[in-house]
């Protein structure tokens, strides 16, 4: 097992692990707890009570932070060239298409959210081996494949994020960074937990939200009462 440091075992002396605490008191206590001498991020890990490898039980889903997630996001367009002013008009950083496809396969993955359009699929499939380990791989259901692009160029810029559950029932995201006001965090936290919980699917059996954690980067994980979310 490895050893705690000092700053680690100040942290957990902070808060009592046992306890489940309203997302309010959560945020306030890893605020408290986070000694890294940059801005990190807060984190949501939330383990739902489905099984992933049944299609009705997958959840994913995309949500708009009401106030950001306080990264600047690099998004890619690719298009054709009708669409590229639409695409830079919205602030996209790189736009294009055969040169930003053969970047990619050489290894290119500099960006967080790539956007593109139902006619360049059958180019832009050929990348799923590069970005889809990465999440980067444009869905319909996410709005990242849409004839839209510069509304979904400023949902991006504005803080959406997209979730997905993993092959352990958890879904994992960064809804802020630790420099944002308390109620700022938990507005964010509690806008993707409220999306997640109105997801769940016909089919999940027993309880669905098992536990939710919120911690900041290299932080320990604070738990949270599910049942906080209702005034959250």
């Amino acid at each position: 097992m490895a050893k705690l440091t000092k700053k680690h075992k100040e942290a957990l002396a902070k808060f009592d692990q046992e306890k489940q605490y309203s997302l309010a008191e959560a945020v306030e206590i890893v605020k408290d707890i986070t000694y890294t001498n940059f801005d990190a991020s807060v984190n949501v890990d939330v383990k739902l009570g489905v099984d992933p490898r049944k299609a009705n039980q997958m959840v994913r889903g995309s949500v708009t932070l009401p106030h950001g997630t306080g990264k600047d996001v690099r998004v890619l367009v690719l298009c054709t060239p009708d669409k590229e002013e639409e695409a830079k008009a919205a602030g996209a950083d790189h736009v294009g298409l055969d040169e930003y496809v053969q970047k990619i396969k050489d290894g290119w993955t500099d960006i967080d959210v790539v956007i593109t359009m139902p006619s360049v699929m059958p180019k832009v499939g050929a990348l799923g081996r590069v970005l889809g380990p990465r999440g980067l791989m444009p869905n319909p259901k996410t709005g990242t494949v849409t004839m839209e692009v510069g509304k979904a160029v400023n949902a991006a810029k504005a803080g959406k994020i997209d979730f997905k559950v993993d092959k352990y029932g958890i879904i994992h995201s960064a809804v802020a960074k630790v420099s944002f006001e308390n109620s700022k965090i938990a507005e964010n936290a509690a806008e993707l937990l409220n999306n997640i919980i109105k997801l769940k699917p016909s089919s999940a059996k027993g309880t669905y939200v098992q536990s939710i954690y919120l911690s900041s980067t290299m932080s320990p994980g604070i738990q949270i009462d599910p049942k906080s979310l209702i005034t959250a």
